[in-house]
């Protein structure tokens, strides 16, 4: 199956590797020319549990390049979404399917916007990816991928991009309720990504303090009334419980939106504890934790400068 990876980060990176070592016909798509050049000179390394690999991939920033189609994979930050789908519609024929696993809410409807909801597939991956430098990735974790469809009418395309992911090596199931595993997973990053943001803690750590502890299971659990009152299936009894477990079991992992932290890069709180938020405004239900996380990121990431000389002038002004 011909596909485009659309971001050649972590994820997207872990996945051209699987496809391309199976013998799929592989393209990356990045709007950055530096990393185009680098990657196409020195291509990709992945290091980790998958063990130590190297792959040279087909990669370009014009999408043109790679002519039509079957599989369309975005794997490009939540904010980002709109841009990616826009910018690759020529690839786009009759037979292309576009998957999203992205963390974040929203991120199907932005793309059903600009091409069929027909051709949408969308899911959750518990593959565990750190980028280590522009073209070099450590695999952090193995983990089962999910996905599933909107519609019926794209109940082939699923089967089609299951049995492809299952064949180079993706361990892949499907699911008959994307919106609930959409929320599911999404409860688990709501309980997760913004406390290890702000306290630089790896994922297992959170669970060693009981003040994120509790932050944890507040945050968690204001998710969880918001998605009760929307009518939405979890796919775990006790969300809590869930979350716990996953930290334990990515305990050396460093999150995505930590990654993008020590990075001073944009994280995705907007789409993960943000979206808590906004749909708890439109039901009505207060969401004051989820609310406190997300105006301190957003204050992290506006101050990424000021930290550095804040810093640097304690350090300066020290006499000891």
């Amino acid at each position: 199956m011909k596909t485009v990876i659309v971001g050649p980060g972590a994820m997207g990176s872990l996945f051209a590797y699987y496809l391309i070592s199976s013998g799929e016909e592989v393209w990356l798509i990045d709007y950055r020319l530096a990393r185009v050049e680098k990657i196409k000179k020195e291509g990709i390394k992945i290091e980790g549990v998958s063990g130590e690999h190297h792959i040279k991939p087909r990669i370009t920033a014009d999408p043109k390049e790679a002519g039509k189609v079957e599989l369309i994979i975005i794997c490009v930050k939540a904010y980002d979404t709109e841009a990616a789908i826009k910018r690759v519609t020529p690839l786009i024929g009759e037979t292309t399917t576009v998957l999203s696993v992205q963390n974040g809410k929203g991120n199907l409807e932005i793309i059903a916007e600009v091409v069929e909801k027909e051709r949408v597939v969308g899911g959750t991956t518990a593959q565990g990816a750190t980028v280590l430098g522009e073209g070099h990735i450590r695999h952090a974790g193995l983990g089962e991928t999910i996905i599933g469809c909107p519609t019926e009418a794209s109940s082939k395309r699923l089967e089609a991009v299951a049995a492809l992911f299952n064949r180079s090596g993706v361990k892949t199931s499907t699911t008959d309720d994307l919106k609930g595993l959409i929320w599911s997973k999404l409860l688990i990053n709501v309980g997760i990504n913004a406390l290890t943001a702000l306290t630089r803690l790896k994922n297992g750590q959170l669970l060693d303090y009981p003040g994120t502890r509790k932050l944890m299971a507040e945050a968690v659990g204001e998710g969880v009334k918001v998605v009760e009152a929307k009518g939405v299936h979890l796919s775990y009894p006790d969300v809590v419980d869930k979350v716990e477990s996953v930290a334990r079991a990515t305990a050396a992992n460093i999150s995505s939106m930590l990654q993008d932290v020590l990075k001073k890069k944009h994280t995705e709180v907007d789409y993960i504890n943000g979206a808590i938020v906004s749909e708890g405004q439109k039901l009505g239900i207060e969401t004051p934790v989820n609310q406190s996380l997300t105006y301190l990121v957003k204050t992290l990431e506006a101050s990424y400068d000021k930290q550095i000389h804040l810093f640097q002038g304690i350090a300066g002004s020290s006499k000891e």
